[in-house]
């Protein structure tokens, strides 16, 4: 698949086959979703996947969506769900603590969602689908999967063989997004 095409197919998806996926390709994804640019380098995204049946329907709940019911759903249909985390004092950090720009730590979740974005692309090009989720109760999850202390919850990203193909929501074109000066 070509980069531009997968940037125009992907989409979200909410409803996902009863099929399993195998962890040696949610393995590939990770490796090849490394290559995610990130400040100076530092490679703060991590990925905790959870296939584990009896732990999606422990995530799957009102308390960790705070009772939304869409990402409810979409979480207890999944076939695993990312934790996509970050490792916090590193990005937007130099050397010696200091923040290097005026965005402080901001620069975490900017990388986490570079990070989140080329996992989705990678997943939607190995036939998989992915939703991002952001409203989430981050105490609620740490309960039910062991997360490192260094680390904070970027996002919740379900995924599986899609059962909807959900066509392109209108897109602004350039004319109302670019600017030149």
């Amino acid at each position: 698949m070509e980069l531009i095409t997968a940037v125009k197919e992907r989409r979200s998806i909410r409803k996902f086959q009863d099929k399993k996926v195998p962890r040696e390709l949610l393995e590939e994804i990770v490796n090849i979703s490394a290559y995610a640019p990130s400040w100076k380098n530092t490679q703060v995204a991590r990925y905790v996947i959870v296939d584990d049946e009896a732990t999606i329907k422990a995530l799957a709940t009102e308390e960790v969506a705070y009772g939304f019911k869409g990402n409810i759903a979409a979480l207890e249909n999944a076939a695993a769900i990312l934790i996509l985390t970050y490792v916090t004092g590193r990005s937007g950090y130099d050397r010696d603590g200091s923040f290097s720009t005026k965005k402080e730590d901001r620069w975490q979740m900017f990388d986490a969602g570079i990070a989140a974005q080329t996992f989705c692309l990678v997943a939607h090009e190995k036939g998989l689908g992915t939703v991002i989720q952001g409203y989430f109760d981050e105490e609620a999850i740490r309960k039910v999967v062991e997360i490192p202390e260094d680390q904070e919850i970027a996002a919740l990203i379900p995924l599986g063989y899609p059962d909807i193909d959900p066509e392109a929501p209108p897109r602004k074109d350039a004319s109302k997004l670019l600017t030149f000066k």
